[in-house]
């Protein structure tokens, strides 16, 4: 009972704290203005996530985490909500946000969270070693900017995440680990106070501040969450997170395949293209909440089954997210591979 009026409390704050933030976004200039890449057409404040961290830290002190994780990822996240609030002030360069997402990375691994090792699914261990410091690194800034790549449309990034870390919370609660758990629900509660004025129409945006302090905090606790375990856990944070990282490899691919730099910006992510199909603003969200949550479920399965229930899991989620991407042009209007190859087999039957 104690937990759960700290997680109330966490909520109404956010709510109170919101719109504040929002008067503070205009009066330093945290603002977005439209663009041919914006979906919006007025100017936003876009400062939200700094009103997501500040009540998160309010459930941090009442809660008071008696667990050696906790300062690491408070310190580190410190530092990415001062690269985002710069960024929404600014727009700092693609450069030094980097820098800012790896110093916060750092402060993390220092803290003494790392991938250290897996346990092999037939037996055996594979260390690591020196290698587990960047792999650390690149986890947690690989995760940081695949939710940032999200926030693309109202209550979006935010919906995401909260469904991604109800499904951490979830799994950690059935694994027993407490401090996994409840971080990811004090940051759920921060989440969804701000999306009472983030759900379309928004009245504010969450910003870099909030993309970059969820991506950074949902990818250090799914780390403290199955870090040190299997081949097959390893990938269970991989699919709560498919929303995300899925958009950002087929972004990867894209780019890849239209011969364009890595850091090209473009109006082809997975929101633009539902959109592009007719779908409206709410129900493109909508959608991407369900396929989200489609996600958290797999994972739920996944984690539940045997290595060969597993493997069968991945390769029908590979398949689908494959199907899915070319029937709605994510990587380009002639790229299908996979439904050519589909056709071709029919016709010769």
């Amino acid at each position: 009972m104690i937990f759960l009026t700290n997680l109330l409390i966490v909520f109404i704050s956010s709510i109170i704290l919101t719109p504040i933030v929002k008067k503070l976004a205009f009066k330093i200039g945290a603002t977005d203005k439209p663009n041919y890449r914006k979906v919006h057409q007025k100017i936003m404040p876009r400062l939200g996530g700094l009103a997501i961290f500040l009540s998160f830290v309010i459930g941090f002190v009442l809660i008071n985490p008696q667990n050696e994780a906790a300062w690491p990822l408070l310190f580190g996240s410190i530092i990415i909500i001062i690269v985002g609030v710069l960024d929404d002030m600014r727009e700092l360069s693609a450069k030094v946000k980097l820098l800012g997402q790896i110093a916060a990375a750092l402060v993390v691994v220092l803290g003494g969270i790392q991938l250290e090792y897996i346990n092999l699914p037939f037996g055996g261990q594979l260390e690591f070693g020196l290698f587990s410091i960047p792999m650390t690194v690149l986890w947690i800034v690989g995760i940081t900017n695949a939710v940032n790549l999200i926030d693309g449309l109202d209550g979006l990034a935010a919906g995401v995440s909260s469904i991604a870390l109800g499904t951490i919370s979830l799994m950690a609660l059935l694994d027993g680990n407490i401090f996994v758990m409840a971080i990811g629900m004090l940051l759920f509660a921060s989440v969804l106070g701000f999306l009472v004025y983030n759900f379309h129409p928004a009245k504010i945006f969450m910003g870099d501040t909030g993309a970059l302090f969820l991506g950074f905090a949902i990818s250090v606790i799914a780390l403290l969450g199955f870090k040190n375990v299997t081949v097959i856990s390893l990938i269970i944070p991989i699919i709560v997170l498919g929303v995300p990282i899925s958009d950002t490899f087929f972004a990867i691919l894209r780019r890849f395949v239209n011969k364009q730099p890595l850091s090209a910006p473009d109006k082809n992510h997975l929101h633009h293209r539902l959109l592009a199909l007719g779908y409206s603003h709410k129900q493109t969200v909508l959608i991407i909440y369900a396929i989200a949550a489609t996600f958290g479920m797999s994972a739920l399965i996944f984690s539940m089954s045997t290595v060969w229930g597993s493997v069968l899991v991945i390769g029908v989620m590979l398949i689908a997210i494959e199907l899915f991407a070319e029937s709605i042009g994510l990587v380009g209007k002639d790229y299908r591979p996979l439904m050519k190859l589909m056709r071709v087999r029919n016709a010769r039957e």
